[in-house]
């Protein structure tokens, strides 16, 4: 495989798991004082390091498995309706089933029996706060402490006016609006939710912030994918990662993607130099509890079940030491997501090992950790793990053909549905045929879904897919062949970016509706 440049004058990083693209060949590239001469924007931020010992570090690493770290998502349930006086010879009411005090009392005690009951269904944190109900808009006034304090409010619209709906855009936030057809007294916004509110009286969206996809009609499970959307996308915002060699992004110009990921998801990016992580490793390595401590993981790591080792066990040995590391610097940076750039020309030598077996361990734990630091990836991948709530595979695809596309890397998780860890071979890395990489044996028949983000970070294609096969090419090693419906030719047109991001399950829905919050365009094929 050779490594050229694709974009003019600036220098490609185009290797599948580069030794050191983007010029970055040696431990020196990648001291701290290189990197931020040559990453081209200010980085926010560095993990402070000089005068931190590997034994300071180490007492800071937790126990395992690390508990869902995902902040809940706070809503707001909050009845919106009139109480209209009985008038003589005129229409004295618009339509809808609540139409008295004692009807909007029963309907919020309807509201509270299926947010309980939906609480309970939620795969994900979910803060519910108590059922208020308004009939105009200076009792939303009053509530302004209570709406300060939610994330989404679901309007129940079951009668009142615009003056209302504005009063609640006034507040900034996410607005779900939930009419009844048949689970209830029927709405009167059921009937004019879109010519009066969404087109404001015109033909066409007159809204800024709220558009059809906000309205939910009866189902109570298409509030709670909304719902998890939403505490996805609130959990990836502002995400802070430690990016060991500093952050990059596959074969485009140094600086450029992560201060776009800078601007759209406010992520914070922390670098580690080599030259740190290097004497942090040295240190580790002539700590003997530590060693110890990897020894036995790594003993105990290879008894799992369906776990074949034929690779040196130095290297598995070595991974797990690695491993502690890493959590060691992410507890330092007060973050759970970390990424390496060049990792097979600098890790290699210092840790005397690959860092995929390391990676993918810190993915089963329920961290985020990904090869390569590219962040035209990364954050499809802390979406899409903050709205699962499971580890996502980042992958490199090739060509679809015949309904078929292979997609391979060598650091994937094997717990990708949270729970069950999948069969593995721990092999050497494939390019390098050196240290320690899981050949994961993938669940035939999983739906999944693939996120194929673009250079740019206007356009992200989502694709549904099934695997087939988990075959052992010689290619990265751990494998998929995911079939799609759609046409191959179509898939091929419409591929932006390179690296995708997979994840047991279908959240194409999810995705979608959390990716108008950053607008940034959503293909579904």
């Amino acid at each position: 495989m050779s490594q050229q440049s694709h974009h003019g004058d600036f220098p490609g990083q185009v290797w599948c798991c580069p030794g050191g693209g983007s010029g970055l060949t040696s431990r020196s590239a990648l001291s701290r004082r290189s990197f931020l001469k040559g990453v081209g924007f200010t980085t926010l931020g560095t993990l402070g390091l000089k005068n931190v010992s590997w034994k300071a570090l180490a007492a800071t690493v937790p126990g395992e498995p690390v508990a869902d770290y995902r902040s809940p998502l706070r809503v707001k349930p909050l009845l919106v309706y009139d109480t209209p006086t009985r008038a003589h010879q005129t229409s004295w009411r618009a339509w809808g089933g609540i139409q008295t005090p004692g009807e909007a009392e029963e309907e919020m005690a309807r509201i509270r029996g299926e947010l309980s009951a939906l609480k309970k269904k939620a795969d994900f944190p979910l803060e519910f706060l108590p059922v208020s109900g308004a009939r105009s808009s200076a009792e939303i006034q009053r509530l302004k402490e209570e709406l300060a304090a939610a994330d989404v409010i679901i309007v129940y619209a079951a009668g009142g006016w615009l003056d209302r709906f504005k009063k609640l855009e006034e507040t900034g936030k996410e607005l779900i609006f939930f009419c009844r057809h048949r689970s209830g007294p029927v709405y009167l916004w059921y009937e004019i939710i879109s010519p009066r509110y969404l087109r404001q009286h015109t033909d066409h969206l007159a809204l800024e912030r709220v558009e059809d996809s906000d309205v939910v009609i009866d189902n109570q499970e298409e509030l709670l994918w909304r719902l998890r959307s939403l505490g996805g996308w609130k959990n990836t915002m502002g995400t802070k990662i430690i990016a060991v060699g500093g952050p990059d992004a596959w074969s485009q110009p140094q600086g450029v993607v992560p201060k776009l990921v800078e601007e759209k998801w406010r992520f914070e990016i922390i670098t580690v130099s080599y030259d740190e992580l290097g004497r942090i490793i040295k240190e580790a390595k002539n700590d003997p509890a530590a060693v110890k401590k990897a020894r036995q993981r790594a003993s105990d790591y290879l008894k799992l079940p369906g776990t074949r080792l034929e690779t040196e066990l130095g290297f598995v040995q070595n991974a797990f030491l690695l491993k502690e590391v890493f959590i060691a610097l992410m507890k330092k940076g007060g973050c759970r997501a970390i990424t390496i750039n060049g990792c097979m020309g600098t890790i290699m030598p210092l840790a005397e090992t690959s860092a995929c077996l390391t990676l993918s361990l810190l993915n089963d734990a329920g961290y985020l950790a990904f090869c390569e630091s590219d962040f035209v990836v990364i954050p499809a991948g802390v979406l899409l793990h903050n709205i699962s709530g499971q580890p996502v595979f980042l992958n490199d695809p090739t060509y679809p053909h015949e309904g078929i596309i292979t997609l391979a890397h060598c650091t994937a998780p094997r717990k990708m549905d949270g729970k069950t860890m999948e069969p593995a071979r721990i092999l050497t890395h494939f390019e390098s045929d050196y240290g320690a990489a899981p050949k994961v044996e993938f669940r035939r028949g999983q739906v999944v879904t693939n996120i194929i983000p673009d250079f740019a970070a206007k356009r992200w294609l989502g694709l549904a897919g099934k695997i087939e096969e988990a075959p052992f090419l010689p290619i990265c090693r751990s494998q998929i062949e995911v079939s799609f419906i759609k046409d191959s030719e179509l898939l091929a047109r419409r591929m932006p970016g390179f690296h995708w991001m997979t994840a047991y399950g279908d959240y194409l829905r999810e995705v979608g509706y959390a990716l108008r919050r950053v607008k940034i365009e959503w293909d579904c094929l």
